[in-house]
């Protein structure tokens, strides 16, 4: 018997925007579809309906229409979306230009404010402007170091409204993580701030800014927004700066296909792969999730603890499209009190907030209690980054509000969205994801190829998606794209991800079949970390793995020293070196010392075979290893208390 958490009343049933979707279609195509599951398997199926039904419901403007909606060719890569329209994806997030709240933004010191969307236009439009003035054209691309602030979200408007790209890294990454990222894009423009706040403290970037403009040379402008009041910040035009003008702003038209987005995605050799997404993919994949399934109005106010480093950033911008309110915090998620983002939610009558798994655990392990607030208008509550457990279930429903929907939900960088998502029209099952997302026709796979129902196996989907990445940034040949997803299973796209899926359609995400990390729910790969290790002399060798421990994932590092032993001096130095040069998420829960590290006969570092060890899984690979006894040296290894 499946425990059933939360269910829809008839009364928000009819209510829902997918719910009206459901009547769209039937009175459109003369169909009868009944529940959402009859939807699923006609989004999958008739492709091309399902998806222009999408981009008319959602109110998605073109300026030119398509001559045809999905364009399916022998591979998955060489698929095309919308062939022949055009549209702008600033245009459409702005088509609201009323005095209704867009912005409402909280920074850690209190700094805190509210932007209108008429504000926001004419915002956008001035930064638009100047863009222009500085030569920034359609296909430029235009790059970010910034914490999570509203001149960040101006600041990509500006770039889109002129067809040219944006790219967004967080503030907290170190230089040599910024700079292997925006080298490999040569923006033309740099927007930074002079610092952020975070746990209580000033944090000046000045120093980093410097570094990081030195190493661009295509980069003819910073603009600074002035955040803490740093004046030591030379050769940048201060927002406050930028010229006036009575002008107003033309929306660059461009192809469906045109790039929008570089996002980030490292694995585990060479720089972090720059994915390219395009504009009409992300808009139409955003808006299906913010409407139909997160079931978002214009009278609503959407939360996402994100930085403008992570995807749920881009997503949670997306929701200006649908003339919501989104609500923006900067900072520690738990300064000044625990409870902090949870006074901010109930004082502003939130009605979806946005988090992580590690959140709603840290809540519970330190005994804070969200109902002391009321949350009178907080009907959802989305996670991400990694899977819900049951306890996690039992804690919001007893100790936050009985009475709301609790989603959990996966994508990914990859895909700028979401594979498995939340569902107003079904119930929420305790330990399950309530649907797979409409138009994702995602399977569980067997290593031979075989759909599994019930049973765990790789997450694949088998059928073309708008949100895919139209490519990577210098990939000749599309190489590492096709490598990255397309390489095991023949034109078929491989997530990475443990799935299963049951028949009555609920979901379950186990974590990574890879090994790609996840501390956190922010991915990253293991090169990064690898190319800071083998510049310290004293490590011979080194291997990452993520281990799963206390309802999340932990880095966990193993060296083979030179001639040193390794001590806890060494330990902290080794942290302080990956955290300067890539980032606190980077850092190791534990460092351990290790007589050997395995190998491929062809000379390939093998972390899967050390992490099956770790967990107690076959390896099953051995005899492509060079020196498969190494992996003895594993066994039996206590990661929690080898500290």
């Amino acid at each position: 018997m499946q425990d059933i958490l939360w269910q829809p009343s008839s009364y928000h049933y009819n209510k829902s925007n997918i719910a009206k979707f459901i009547s769209f279609i039937n009175n459109h195509y003369k169909k009868d579809i009944k529940d959402y599951d009859d939807l699923y398997d006609w989004s999958i199926t008739d492709v091309s309906d399902f998806w222009n039904s999408v981009h008319q419901f959602c109110d998605i403007r073109l300026s030119s229409n398509p001559k045809t909606i999905f364009n399916r060719k022998d591979s998955f890569i060489e698929s095309t979306w919308f062939d022949g329209a055009k549209l702008n994806f600033a245009e459409n997030l702005l088509k609201f230009r009323d005095d209704s709240i867009a912005i409402e933004y909280f920074c850690e010191d209190q700094i805190k404010g509210k932007i209108t969307y008429s504000q926001l236009f004419d915002r956008v439009n001035r930064c638009a402007l100047y863009l222009k003035s500085l030569g920034v054209k359609e296909g430029d691309r235009v790059a970010a170091f910034m914490p999570n602030i509203p001149e960040a979200i101006i600041a990509m408007l500006a770039t889109s409204s002129i067809g040219a790209v944006w790219s967004s890294c967080s503030p907290d990454f170190g230089i040599k993580g910024v700079l292997d990222r925006f080298t490999q894009i040569d923006p033309k423009v740099l927007f930074v701030s002079d610092g952020y706040f975070y746990k209580g403290k000033k944090i000046n970037l000045s120093s980093k800014i410097k570094q990081i403009r030195d190493a661009l040379s295509s980069v003819n402008q910073t603009i600074c927004a002035n955040l803490i009041g740093s004046s030591d910040i030379d050769d940048c035009i201060n927002w406050r700066d930028m010229p006036d003008s009575n002008n107003s702003i033309e929306f660059v038209q461009v192809p469906f296909s045109h790039p929008l987005y570089v996002m980030y995605s490292s694995g585990t050799t060479g720089k972090p792969k720059s994915i390219v997404h395009s504009v009409g993919g992300t808009l139409l994949q955003h808006l299906k999730e913010l409407v139909l399934h997160s079931d978002l109005k214009r009278n609503d106010k959407i939360f996402y603890f994100t930085t403008c480093g992570w995807m749920m950033w881009n997503w949670l911008v997306s929701s200006l499209a649908v003339g919501a309110t989104l609500v923006l915090y900067d900072g520690n998620p738990f300064y000044p009190r625990n409870d902090s983002l949870l006074e901010i939610a109930d004082s502003i009558d939130l009605s979806i907030f946005g988090t992580s798994a590690k959140y709603i655990s840290f809540l519970e392990q330190n005994n804070i209690i969200p109902n002391k607030y009321s949350f009178k208008k907080l009907r959802l509550i989305l996670s991400t980054g990694s899977p819900l457990i049951e306890e996690n279930y039992d804690f919001v429903y007893d100790k936050w509000k009985h009475d709301v929907q609790l989603c959990s939900i996966s994508g990914g960088t990859d895909i700028i969205s979401c594979f498995a998502l939340g569902n107003p029209i079904k119930p929420v099952v305790k330990g399950k994801l309530q649907s797979l997302g409409l138009g994702m026709d995602v399977k569980s796979f067997d290593k031979n190829g075989k759909s599994l129902i019930s049973d765990k196996g790789e997450l694949v989907c088998v059928t073309p998606f708008p949100s895919m990445p139209i490519y990577f940034f210098n990939d000749h040949n599309n190489l590492k794209y096709k490598s990255a997803y397309f390489d095991t299973y023949p034109n078929i796209w491989k997530h990475g991800d443990y799935i299963s899926i049951y028949e009555d359609g609920t979901v379950k995400i186990f974590g990574r079949s890879d090994t790609t990390l996840n501390p956190g729910g922010v991915r990253i790969g293991t090169a990064e970390i690898y190319r800071v290790l083998d510049k310290i002399k004293y490590i011979e060798d080194s291997v990452v793995i993520g281990y799963e421990y206390n309802d999340d994932e932990v880095i966990v590092l193993f060296v083979k020293m030179q001639k040193k032993q390794l001590t806890n001096e060494i330990k902290q130095d080794i942290k302080n070196h990956i955290k300067i040069n890539c980032s606190p998420r980077h850092i190791p829960y534990r460092i351990i010392q290790i007589q050997d590290i395995p190998y491929t006969i062809n000379g390939k570092k093998v972390e899967l075979a050390v992490k099956n060890v770790i967990e107690g899984n076959e390896v099953t690979n051995i005899d492509a290893l060079s020196n498969p006894e190494s992996l003895a040296y594993y066994r039996n290894i206590d990661i929690i208390n080898n500290g």
